[in-house]
């Protein structure tokens, strides 16, 4: 199996739409989205070309536990973010080009990327099957000292 320097981050359907952005009053999403703006240094965080960033949360999902948590948040290049989020790129009519950047990104063929969203689909399924997802931003307390509106 390969470990890819750009990856897919498949999330499950009961915890779509619960982020940040949503629950945070917009000054405080102002000041994490920018905080990973700064850390990035105006480059991508995961292909390193400079571009207009975009900010994204990095979760972790412990399935036994149905805990969805927050680990941090990104700044990425808008290729880097629709790999991120390739079913949705795809249903936007930009998957060939998502397809591209990836390949690129990791330096490889079309098989390794159908094998690796292969993979990806798989744990979304898998992470589908299980019920109650529970969200955990403590990552935002710890760093910011901020609390939900």
């Amino acid at each position: 199996m390969n470990s890819y320097k750009l990856t897919f981050e498949m999330v499950p359907e009961e915890c779509w739409y619960s982020n940040l952005r949503s629950v945070l009053k917009p000054a405080d999403w102002d000041i994490v989205r920018k905080d990973a703006y700064a850390r990035a240094g105006g480059r991508c965080s995961i292909c390193g070309r400079p571009a207009r960033l975009e900010a994204h949360e990095k979760w972790s999902y412990d399935e036994e536990r149905a805990l969805q948590k927050l680990e941090g948040v990104i700044a990425l290049c808008r290729s880097c973010h629709e790999v991120k989020h390739i079913s949705r790129t795809y249903a936007m009519g930009r998957g060939v080009d998502a397809m591209e950047h990836f390949m690129r990104v990791n330096k490889c063929s079309q098989m390794d990327f159908h094998a690796a969203l292969e993979r990806a689909n798989e744990e979304y399924l898998r992470r589908n099957r299980v019920e109650g997802w529970v969200t955990d931003i403590s990552w935002l307390e710890t760093k910011f000292n901020i609390k939900l509106r």
